[in-house]
């Protein structure tokens, strides 16, 4: 497989778990990793493996090419390493992706990333504090876009109260932006059986005056709408806004966790599994964290080994596998042109920590199982696009 690196200097605010046996920090490709426990240990290196769009797991790797740290190609070539300072940063490189997306005439768009740091789980931490941080860290993202670019934000909130809510929290950072108007998904119209509900909810949420309302509106419409905190059963919702207020202009799923609903498609009580095939598959991941943590058994001590990773991409920048450092840091082991499924981001965490079983045996059928995918990640020729995996 041909490798490829690219120098970065930044620091992280996603913090988790470390590594039993953590791994030394990474050192460009130019230096060997040696570890100070042993003056006997061999060096190691971690590479970033280019995985072609046509291999697979059990395909032979090719000899990598030598390529130092220094020869970055631009945003195109991805990060070797990702260690964002703060959740600023973090705002700034999600905004950058952003407006190289914008520029390149997508208007289906999708920006994911832990919205608090991942030892305040979505379990662990309270609801409020994540839809409180996902509208700080939207406002971020659009104040930061408004550099680069001009921009004509409307957030979409799920429904009026949670509107009326961020409008009086937030209104100072509101009152800051240029250009900004916010609304909801009320304002699609519905049905007689959920405008019957809507009703009783804002009644039970005493939400009679808003005396916010019409306070950020604008005669100018927006040139980019911005979808936050909404569910799986709101998705559908979403559709229904984006076909009657932007069919031509750019619209953002921000931070929804959209593998997280997509799970729930299907059930009873949801929206069907075509709502991705329909809808959700045309909307291009421009940045994206998702982390995850692991552990694997071993015959020897220490018995078990935990290690850490994500699945990161930063357009134009192509998908990569990222492992956790014992520094914080993430370094890149692996990427690819079309997006990794969460099976294939393990394989190759296993394989650059030397935890892979035996290609064929037993050990690996048991870990592995028969399904390897899910079934959005399966169900390929029921897609209307392929912009999601791109």
């Amino acid at each position: 497989m041909v490798m490829s690196h690219s120098a970065s200097t930044l620091a992280s605010p996603l913090s988790f778990l470390l590594l039993r046996h953590s791994l030394p920090p990474y050192i460009p490709r130019q230096h060997s990793l040696s570890s100070p426990l042993s003056k006997h240990q061999h060096s190691h290196q971690i590479l970033c493996a280019k995985k072609s769009s046509s291999s697979s797991n059990n395909s032979k790797q090719q000899k990598p090419k030598a390529q130092t740290a220094s020869s970055s190609l631009g945003p195109k070539a991805g990060v070797a390493i990702y260690k964002p300072k703060s959740y600023e940063v973090l705002a700034a490189d999600a905004a950058n992706s952003l407006a190289f997306a914008l520029q390149d005439g997508k208007t289906r768009l999708e920006i994911d990333f832990p919205p608090l740091p991942s030892n305040i789980s979505s379990y662990k931490g309270s609801s409020d504090e994540f839809i409180d941080a996902n509208i700080q860290l939207a406002l971020a993202v659009v104040r930061k876009l408004q550099e680069r670019m001009e921009t004509r934000a409307c957030i979409v909130f799920p429904d009026k109260p949670e509107k009326a809510r961020a409008s009086r929290l937030f209104k100072t950072a509101l009152d800051s932006i240029d250009g900004i108007t916010i609304g909801s998904l009320d304002d699609v119209p519905t049905g007689a059986i959920r405008s019957f509900f809507s009703s009783i909810r804002n009644t039970l949420d005493f939400d009679f005056d808003d005396q916010e309302e019409g306070r950020w509106q604008s005669d100018e419409p927006p040139t980019l709408y911005v979808f936050i905190n909404c569910s799986t059963r709101e998705l559908s919702v979403i559709e229904k806004y984006v076909e009657k207020f932007a069919m031509s202009t750019p619209a953002l799923l921000f931070n929804l966790e959209l593998d997280t609903l997509r799970a729930d498609l299907g059930i009873l009580g949801f929206p069907s599994k075509d709502l991705h095939y329909r809808f959700l598959s045309q909307f291009t991941p421009v940045f994206y964290i998702r982390i995850r943590e692991y552990s694997k058994t071993v015959p020897v001590a220490p018995f078990t080994i935990n290690y850490s990773g994500a699945l990161f991409r930063q357009y134009p920048g192509p998908w990569q596998v990222m492992l956790k450092q014992a520094d914080s840091s993430y370094a890149c082991i692996a990427e690819s042109e079309t997006r990794f499924t969460l099976s294939e981001t393990k394989e190759e965490l296993l394989r650059v920590l030397g935890l892979q079983e035996e290609e064929g045996s037993s050990l690996q059928f048991l870990r592995r199982g028969y399904k390897n995918a899910t079934w959005w990640e399966e169900d390929v020729d029921l897609e209307l696009s392929s912009a999601w995996r791109s």
